[in-house]
């Protein structure tokens, strides 16, 4: 009987030992090898970065990532941006051929790389006008989502951006 268990638990420790580690995502604690920050980062929330843009100011949408140039590695370019309305849903969607937000390569320059849109571009893409009253929940209904391909064709897909519209 002990012989059994035994064989038994040797191949249930065998079976979990080989189980494929998760992919990186939102909830995960697997981590990139090249991280990516965003430099003009306006603030956190729920643990999403977030930039800012203004309705009055004409609604320009920057969003600037960023690798540490320890890491020994350069931005070719953000292969592609999806859009998706949670912080965790999108890892999937921009990985993804059809119905991005964004399928025009951006190309980087060394170690950051610069994504461009504007609100009326958003609500021509979307469909989803945008108003605020600018409180605490002005922000627009969907997070930004980036594979970003470096020098060495690595592809890497850092957290969600998310955007605050102020008046």
């Amino acid at each position: 009987m002990n012989i059994r268990l035994t064989i038994i638990f040797f191949f249930l420790a065998c079976a979990f030992a080989s189980c494929k580690k998760n992919e990186f995502g939102y909830l995960s604690q697997n981590h990139p090898d090249v991280p990516v920050t965003v430099s003009n980062l306006y603030g956190m929330y729920n643990g999403v970065p977030t930039v800012q843009t203004s309705l009055s100011g004409g609604g320009a949408i920057t969003i600037k990532l960023e690798i540490p140039s320890s890491t020994g590695r350069t931005i070719k370019e953000i292969t592609r941006v999806a859009l998706h309305t949670t912080p965790n849903g999108g890892y999937a969607t921009v990985r993804t051929t059809t119905g991005l937000y964004n399928t025009a390569p951006i190309a980087g320059t060394g170690t950051s790389v610069t994504f461009t849109t504007s609100i009326s571009e958003f609500t021509s893409k979307t469909g989803i006008a945008v108003t605020t009253a600018g409180t605490a929940t002005s922000f627009l209904s969907r997070y930004f989502y980036f594979l970003i391909t470096l020098d060495n064709g690595e592809q890497v897909i850092p957290v969600p951006v998310r955007v605050y519209v102020n008046t």
